[in-house]
């Protein structure tokens, strides 16, 4: 049975710092978020390959408590960020993030996918960590909103677990006519579409 003094520990924000695209941030979060100690493998796979303008406006897909989109928020100081999440615990970590880096042009809010973005709201980089266990119904919904919102010759950019490489090719091909595999490393692989 874990004593009272434990479980005051585990309350407490989590605190580290990361590196992402040379790019050093601190970060908050808590238990229950996804990888609450450390950037994840994923992320950090995605981010090596990714490319942004300083002018960008981007928008992170399942923003987690924000290691995504807070690093292209950085990479773009002259555009805007948008990160959203389902969960809003991670909606709160990741605007403290921001908050905690003097992000003051990356904004994190609710939203599960692109539901509540506005329609004419459209952005020159997309990029997420895909949850493997997301479903077919939402990932056709994600796929078919991120063409919507992307610029002409934006960019999307997923990591994904190796299983659903071949899923992601049909998919991407057939909504964006075009998909580049970037990299595929032991466990995750990362896609790339362009409008």
């Amino acid at each position: 049975m874990l004593d009272k003094k434990q479980l005051d520990e585990y309350r407490k924000d989590i605190s580290f710092s990361g590196t992402l695209c040379d790019t050093t941030l601190n970060y908050k979060s808590t238990w229950g978020i996804f990888s609450p100690r450390e950037l994840d493998d994923g992320t950090k796979l995605l981010m090596n390959y990714i490319k942004i303008n300083s002018d960008d406006n981007c928008f992170d897909l399942g923003c987690g408590y924000g290691p995504i989109g807070l690093t292209m928020a950085k990479l773009a100081p002259n555009g805007e960020t948008v990160l959203v999440d389902k969960d809003f615990m991670a909606v709160e970590y990741a605007n403290k993030n921001a908050a905690l880096n003097k992000l003051s042009n990356a904004t994190a809010q609710l939203s599960n996918g692109f539901q509540h973005i506005e329609r004419s709201k459209r952005f020159n980089v997309i990029a997420s960590n895909v949850p493997a266990k997301v479903g077919k119904e939402m990932m056709s919904l994600m796929l078919h909103d991120a063409y919507h919102h992307l610029e002409k010759d934006g960019s999307l950019y997923l990591v994904t677990v190796n299983g659903l490489r071949q899923y992601m090719k049909r998919n991407l091909k057939e909504i964006f006519g075009n998909y580049k595999k970037v990299k595929q490393g032991k466990a995750y692989t990362i896609h790339l579409a362009k409008k």
